[in-house]
Order: structure tokens, then sequence, then C-alpha cells
């Protein structure tokens, strides 16, 4: 049993690891080398243009459906269109530079060409749809200044990678692990076949994979081993498509920020554009396009965890060095305690996840009138903010972000 568990996780360990290093340093790239200006000054029009663009800019972005929000609502409160920032938020947590590759390891070349282009595909659709029936755009009065400052070709250097290997392996990599263990307790405990019962009805597959899947959290690189372990259960690939897509598009935590933030409307709007367009772009796999596109890798995958054969040097050295820089990522976190000061005030902040809500929550804190220092410790979901400054000014910039006030 111990065996038909653990190596199966060690095969899947070593097919993705590569990819997700690579995908990782191609993030810490993106994240340094190109000016977030430029996300602003083309989307900020409440037309189709805007709406295209920002779904091109959010497909290589490798950031989760909580690490989008307050990456959207920064954007929305900075003067993006509605449209454009729904665009946004449903192309760019379905996939991203690191999960494209790790895709392409596991589940082959087609899902990997498909998955960004459905996500592209159904965020221009949900964002034409916001502009064309929920186009009360006021975007309110709170702005942020562009207060970020250059660095030289070194420091973006030492940054994509500090961003890639640490600040991103902090963020996901506990559901990259996730998504291999529940991979793998599916390999050993679910029956093989299981899903083929419902062969003759696709549509029951994938509904049942949506109901789990909207409201629970779920990356787009920690869903790859689930949906590759129950495609070898009998799982259709258009089931595991609506698994790939709803998944890591949007969860409860983000649901209730963008209702709060964008309006009823432009909710509904977004999670019918995702599941709609799911289930569509599901059937169409399954009934038009051929099977072999999408179950020969994961068949050929199971077949070589089955047999004996040595796996590759570089494979297996990629395993470790995704597992040692894993470990430090951790560790970086745990280890970073907050230094208290005399002139400080600490306020409880609900709905940060990711290390992308700890930078957007510092960097806009950091423009209130009178701050000299933020810090927040994510664990604990506490901003700690010094200076002399009026605190609800702070309190709005948490709220106007998408986030709850717990209190001080």
């Amino acid at each position: 049993m111990l065996k038909e568990y653990i190596l199966p996780l060690f095969e899947l360990l070593n097919e993705m690891s590569p990819y997700l290093l690579l995908g990782f340093l191609i993030a810490g790239i993106l994240h340094e080398f190109v000016p977030q200006k430029l996300y602003r000054s083309s989307l900020s029009h409440n037309n189709l243009r805007s709406v295209i663009l920002a779904a091109l800019i959010g497909v290589p972005l490798p950031l989760c459906s909580c690490g989008v929000i307050p990456t959207a609502m920064s954007l929305r409160r900075e003067g993006v269109s509605k449209g454009a920032t729904t665009s946004f938020l449903i192309s760019t947590p379905q996939t991203g530079a690191d999960s494209i590759l790790a895709t392409a390891s596991l589940l082959g070349v087609p899902f990997a060409v498909l998955r960004p282009l459905i996500a592209f595909v159904t965020a221009i659709l949900g964002g034409y749809l916001v502009n064309r029936f929920d186009n009360d755009d006021n975007r309110g009065v709170y702005t942020f200044a562009n207060t970020q400052k250059s660095k030289s070709f070194v420091r973006k250097c030492l940054g994509a990678l500090k961003y890639g290997f640490i600040d991103m392996l902090q963020d996901i990599g506990k559901w990259i692990v996730i998504g291999l263990i529940v991979a793998g307790l599916i390999t050993v405990l679910v029956p093989d076949n299981f899903f083929t019962a419902f062969n003759d009805k696709p549509i029951v597959n994938m509904l049942i994979v949506m109901l789990f899947s909207v409201p629970m959290y779920l990356c787009a690189t920690g869903s790859i081993p689930i949906a590759a372990a129950l495609m070898l259960k009998g799982l259709s690939p258009g089931a595991a498509l609506v698994l790939l897509m709803a998944g890591p598009a949007t969860n409860t935590a983000a649901i209730l920020v963008i209702k709060k933030v964008m309006g009823m409307r432009a909710l509904l709007i977004y999670l019918s554009t995702i599941i709609i367009g799911a289930l569509g772009f599901g059937l169409v796999i399954d009934y038009l396009l051929p099977v072999e596109w999408f179950s020969g890798t994961v068949v050929a995958q199971s077949a070589d965890c089955c047999s004996a054969h040595a796996t590759a040097w570089w494979k297996i050295a990629s395993s470790i060095l995704f597992t040692v820089l894993l470990i430090i990522a951790f560790v970086l976190r745990f280890i970073n305690p907050h230094k208290h000061t005399t002139m400080q005030k600490s306020f409880k902040i609900k709905g940060m996840m990711c290390n992308h809500c700890k930078a957007n929550v510092e960097k806009n804190l950091a423009k209130v009138e009178g701050v000299t220092a933020v810090q927040v410790n994510l664990e604990q979901g506490i901003a700690y903010v010094e200076g002399y400054f009026d605190s609800q000014k702070v309190v709005e910039t948490i709220e106007n972000l998408g986030y709850e006030y717990l209190g001080e």
C-alpha cells in the first residue's frame, strides 16, 4: 500500500519539477521586468480593446485566485475599467507561465495549449458582458500614485529570483504539495475506471466536478496532478478541463470580495462566464476533439510509473532542488519576526491569503499620509503601521482593497 502510494507521488514530482522551476523563473522575470504602469495605462477604457488586453496580460501572470483579487482591486481603484478588471480576474488565475509548462509535462501539449486559449476566450467574453450589461463604471475617488522606484539590472535579477523561488513558493508551494498528496491518494483509494460509469453522460461528470471546484481553493498548478489522477480513474478529458478551469478561477473568498467591490451583477456575470465556459469547452473536448489528444500522455505517465526504468538524472536533480527551495521558502516565512516600536498601531485584516495580498496591503498603506513604515504578518492577519496618521484612512484603504477590517 505504502509503495503503491509513494512511487506514483515521486513520479509525479519528477515529471513536474523541471517545468515548475522554469515556470517560477519566468514568473519572476515577468514580475520584475514588466512595468506595472503598462498594465494600468492600457486598461482604463470601457471598450473591447481594454478587455482583450487585460485577458492577454492575465494569461501568463502566475497569480492564484486569492492573489489576483488584491491585484485586480488595486488596478480597479487606479482607473482600470470594470470590464477589463473582470477579464483580468477570469484569465489570470486559470493559468500562468508555471502551470502551462507543468500541464504539458503531465497532461500533454494539447491540454497545455487549450488551457490558456480557453482562459483567454472566456475572459474576453466575461469582460465584454460586464461592459455591455453592467456599465455603471463608478471607480470611486480612491486612487494610488505610482511610487515604484527604479532598480538596477542586477537588483531586478535578484528580485526575479526572490519573487519566483521564495515569494511564489510561499504562496502556492503548499497547494502544489497538497495537490500531489491528493493525487497520490486518488491513485490508491479510488477504484480503477471509477468514472467510467458516467461515460455515457459526460455532463454528469462535469457537474460533479463543478460542484466541488467553484467554492474550494485550488491553484492552477496544484490542480494538474489531481486532474491527471482522476483521468486515470476514468474521468473524461472534458470533465478534467472543468476542474482545471473552475477550480483555480475562483473560490468562496474571491466570490465575497468581488461582490463587495464590483457589485452583484458583475459577480453573476463573472461566475456565469466561468461555469458556462468550463462546461461548454468541456463538452467540445469530449464530443468534437480526439480523445487520444488528451489521454495519451496521462496513460504514458501511468505506464512509466508502473515500469522499471531509470528516471533521468536531471528530473531527479530538479525534484531535489524544488524540495530544497520549498523548505527554504517555508522556513523564511516563519523566521521573520515583527519588531515592535513605540509609534505603532496594529490592524487585524481578514482575507489576506498570500504574498500578493501582503505586498498590496503594505504598498497601499505606505501611501497613507503620515505613515512611515508598514509590515504585514500574513500568518496572523495583522498589519503593523508606524507613524502619525489618521487610523480611519488606514481602515478605508484596507476596505477599498477588498479586505475586511476586524479591529485593532
